[in-house]
């Protein structure tokens, strides 16, 4: 059999993700307090986490004994291992989106839950718009710059062909603010979101393309302050391992739905500082 096409150059996204910044993690803070939130509205008592996370600082303290381990295509996790499972931002990036979910279910112990957090398709969609249009413009052309990224609705699909049940996929957006599309693009390497795509040019772009970019971008979003926005969605799946006490799931296609009382923030925007 052959092995299907890789997405993610795993190897870039190593050394995108060395150069990170901490001040720049400002997605994975959110999703500390999402976490927080949702595991104080349940009635359990999680003796046994395991946390998957680029970023292991930042999760140190958040569940006092849980397992920290890197987003590796294999995970290092054993078969019902864990009552708890967090997938923390590194799902986007995986090549094999569903593989990772099989895994985080077979290490949960029955009636296990999982919560796993990624960037989904809304996520720097003014980006991709202004890049796309000016290259077509320059070159005539376009290329792979920014990962494609899933809607709620195919993650939370996901869930179910992973085996999971009660499965539910919702979402809340941040928007955070910055100078011009450069200032942008100089926090997406800060924050280790550079592009890793195994198909980005291994060329710079021509400064023609950039250039022109930034001034779609200002034309088409600009602020009345001169300032642009760059919208982050960031998508919850829940799941849980299979027990016979749990509720029978629900048909295929009825189980995912956006959940009004889980948004509990409207869209907060967030101001990065120059410099």
């Amino acid at each position: 059999m052959q092995t299907p096409p890789q997405l993610t150059d795993r190897a870039a996204l190593t050394r995108n993700r060395h150069r990170a910044t901490r001040d720049a993690l400002f997605l994975h803070d959110e999703a500390v307090f999402e976490v927080q939130e949702r595991l104080s509205a349940v009635n359990r008592q999680f003796t046994a986490p395991a946390i998957i996370t680029p970023f292991p600082e930042i999760w140190a303290d958040v569940l006092p004994g849980a397992r920290l381990l890197p987003d590796d295509e294999v995970l290092d996790l054993q078969p019902e291992a864990h009552d708890l499972i967090i997938h923390a931002m590194g799902l986007h990036w995986a090549n094999d989106p569903v593989g990772q979910l099989v895994q985080c279910r077979r290490a949960l112990r029955p009636d296990g839950l999982l919560l796993a957090f990624t960037l989904g398709g809304q996520t720097l969609h003014e980006l991709r718009a202004s890049l796309a249009e000016a290259e077509a413009a320059v070159t005539g052309g376009l290329s792979p710059r920014v990962l494609p990224m899933a809607e709620i609705r195919d993650l939370g699909a996901l869930l179910q062909r992973a085996g999971l049940n009660l499965p539910v996929a919702d979402n809340f957006t941040r928007t955070a603010s910055y100078r011009d599309l450069f200032h942008l693009m100089a926090d997406l390497r800060a924050m280790g979101e550079a592009s890793a795509l195994m198909d980005r040019p291994r060329h710079f772009t021509r400064r023609a393309v950039m250039i022109a970019a930034a001034e779609r971008y200002a034309a088409a979003f600009g602020q009345p302050d001169g300032r642009i926005p760059a919208t982050f969605e960031v998508i919850c799946l829940t799941g849980w391992a299979p027990h016979e006490s749990q509720q029978k799931p629900l048909r295929p296609g009825s189980a995912v739905q956006r959940l009004e009382d889980a948004l509990r923030a409207a869209q907060t925007p967030m101001t990065k500082k120059d410099g």
